[in-house]
């Protein structure tokens, strides 16, 4: 093999901005050993370079006549929302010196609120030279690359890896703090190995940094919301357990004399159902309890008898079994299609094929092939026989779930967040768009009149809860020292 240097080998050149160059201090004795044993570095470099920083960040912010913040991937502005209370119930003013938002829907939702114009879009495209100076970076990054909802790529995906804009302009502004928000999936992502890679280069930018998943019942909110919050400083640790709980349920947000649904579906519920006995229901045909309703207990695809309920109520438990999966020759999944043959072992009766495709007829089955895996998405295998499934999922119908008015709404999500119901005035009806800025502590003076219903539900479905947002800024508010902050307070 010939010499020399291959293309691109090597180590990368150092920008002549973040290139090191050797440095005399002097140090009494005393200040040696109170940097010995300071414990924001490892080396006796390192330690030295940390505390320089550090003291640096603390005279500019007492430059500053209040606390500077930059609001990435801001949405509605939820995070800022939190976060500017909190600051303000202890005195402390606050700048928001950039805003980074792409969706259109939500630039004119914020640029409302906010009465701000200059609102920057695509991160990316945004060179950290022209970001000014801040001490907090907001950011609920694009959640969809590990959530339960979507198909959970992580860093495959490039909304998963836009954590690493943060990185980035951490890195080159070194800001006092940053809180990110995510859901609840990136904690279990990739058996944990992605969170690990974000923590870990959170902490190489010399952050102390902790993490959480909150529960939005907990923090006076009527919404079962569970998300993970990562709040870093330069020298504190932010606690973000033993929060004051505070519960809610929905009777307190909802509004009333709305405009109810009224079709075929709401008439053939409320026919077979009193009011009283739909408070929580679940309407969905994949999934059995006793507080779900199928299609067929309502018959809205029509008529069947005693026999094809018994059978269907079978075949929902016998198709999540994980033997069939091994019979077929597939991946296991939750819901496959068996074949006649298969389901004569449970249900053997004569008559059994002529049951099962009035059934297909009457679309309450389909008769499909099974799925198999390829990369991680699941495609119809044709070299396997055809079996009979259950149909409908929980989006099939106008309604997904009936709210009790006692309890509290699941995870709003945008993609079935319409789908939740609402008993008003002896009828059904969708939330409204005020109900569910409710469920994440909106003020109610934030306007979304302006767009239409799809808009609003899309975005709300996508960001954070007020509340919890809030206390965990309250409790980095307290813990800046007041003599830095002496002249920005009331």
């Amino acid at each position: 093999m010939l010499g020399g240097k291959r293309e691109n080998s090597g180590r990368k050149p150092i920008s002549k901005d973040l290139k090191k160059k050797p440095f005399t201090i002097y140090l009494t004795d005393k200040e040696y050993k109170e940097v010995s044993n300071s414990k924001v570095a490892t080396s006796f470099s390192k330690k030295c370079t940390k505390l320089i920083q550090l003291a640096l960040i603390e005279e500019n912010r007492k430059k500053s006549d209040s606390v500077r913040f930059i609001d990435l991937f801001a949405g509605l502005g939820g995070i800022r929302i939190g976060f500017e209370e909190a600051f303000k119930d202890l005195g402390i003013k606050t700048e928001c010196v950039l805003t980074s938002e792409i969706k259109k829907s939500a630039v004119k939702a914020y640029s409302n609120y906010f009465k701000c114009e200059d609102i920057k879009g695509d991160i990316t495209k945004i060179k950290t030279e022209n970001i000014p100076d801040f001490d907090f970076l907001l950011a609920g990054f694009p959640c969809q690359a590990f959530s339960t909802a979507g198909n959970r790529l992580g860093f495959d995906d490039t909304r998963g890896t836009l954590f690493f804009e943060i990185e980035r302009i951490l890195k080159a502004k070194n800001p006092y703090g940053f809180i990110l928000e995510n859901v609840e999936g990136l904690v279990t992502h990739d058996k944990g190995k992605t969170l690990k890679i974000i923590l870990k280069a959170l902490k190489n930018l010399g952050y102390i940094v902790t993490y959480k998943v909150l529960d939005s019942t907990k923090f006076e909110l009527a919404q079962d919301r569970k998300r993970i919050y990562i709040v870093g400083t330069k020298d504190k640790e932010i606690s973000l357990d033993h929060f004051s709980e505070k519960s809610s349920n929905l009777s307190k947000i909802l509004e009333r004399n709305k405009e109810i649904v009224d079709n075929k579906f709401t008439r053939t519920l409320l026919s077979h159902y009193k009011i009283e006995e739909l408070y929580g229901k679940s309407i969905k045909d994949k999934r059995g309890g006793k507080d779900n309703i199928h299609s067929w207990d309502i018959e809205i695809k029509g008529k069947i008898n005693s026999e094809q309920k018994e059978l269907l109520e079978l075949l929902l438990r016998e198709r999540r079994k994980k033997k069939w999966a091994e019979e077929i020759g597939i991946d296991w999944m939750d819901g496959m299609p068996l074949t006649l043959e298969q389901i004569k072992n449970f249900y053997p009766k004569g008559n059994l094929k002529l049951l099962l495709d009035n059934l297909v007829e009457k679309k309450y089955l389909s008769y499909e092939y099974p799925k198999k895996r390829i990369n991680k998405k699941r495609v119809e295998d044709s070299t396997k026989e055809k079996g009979y499934n259950i149909v409908a999922g929980k989006l099939s119908y106008e309604f997904s779930k009936i709210l009790n008015p006692n309890s509290v709404a699941p995870t709003i999500v945008a993609t079935d967040a319409h789908k939740l119901g609402v008993i008003d005035n002896k009828g059904i009806r969708k939330l409204t768009v005020r109900e569910m800025q409710r469920l994440f502590g909106f003020p109610e003076n934030y306007d979304l009149s302006f767009l239409d219903y799809k808009e609003s539900v899309d975005l709300l479905g996508n960001t954070v809860c007020i509340p919890v947002i809030k206390e965990i800024s309250l409790r980095l508010a307290k813990i800046l020292n007041k003599e830095d902050y002496k002249d920005i307070r009331k």
